[in-house]
């Protein structure tokens, strides 16, 4: 297989609520390579059991990051990498970042999959699927770092239901 993980650390640490894991990857701009990061990252999180019977919408909103951080960001430039930080609290909760090496974008301008005009689209729906999957993301760094995080406490189904909002202040929404 022609993908390429680097492993930069592996670390844990105690903490109050449980011991907590300190991941980090290294990956080529491939599409290749976003399946191995994210069966290794996965395998970690469902170890730790820190969004028991939520794992699935964790793993399709990382792939949905990677995805869009090889093709939108760094253009699928194999020199280019993407960064993945993941901090898991043990029976608590999961923060993700990602980080590409590309210009960035304004989420503000992303149009919304679900308006009419948008609707028939072949693309647009990652961010959508990734506020509706996750209870918090936002971008960062000029739209280079994606930040999310999802608890294990409690399910956002409820939330899910009616989707994801677009209103600004919504707790689901990226940093002006």
């Amino acid at each position: 297989m022609n993908s390429e993980i680097n492993i930069i650390s592996l670390s844990s640490e105690p903490h109050l609520a449980g011991p907590n894991a300190v991941l980090a990857i290294t990956m080529r701009s491939e599409l290749n390579a976003i399946s191995g990061a994210v069966e290794w990252l996965m395998a970690m999180i469902q170890e730790c059991h820190c969004v028991p019977g939520q794992e699935r919408d964790v793993e399709i909103a990382l792939r949905e990051a990677l995805a869009n951080a090889v093709l939108h960001g760094n253009h699928q430039d194999a020199e280019k990498k993407i960064q993945i930080s993941c901090r898991i609290q043990c029976g608590g909760e999961v923060s993700i970042i990602v980080r590409d090496e590309g210009k960035g974008f304004d989420p503000a301008k992303v149009p919304d999959p679900t308006a009419i005009d948008n609707i028939e689209s072949e693309h647009g729906r990652g961010i959508y699927l990734m506020r509706a999957l996750m209870d918090e993301i936002r971008f960062e760094q000029g739209g280079t770092e994606l930040h999310m995080r999802k608890s294990g406490s409690h399910s956002n189904r409820d939330r899910r239901a009616g989707g994801p909002s677009f209103v600004a202040g919504n707790s689901n929404q990226e940093k002006a």
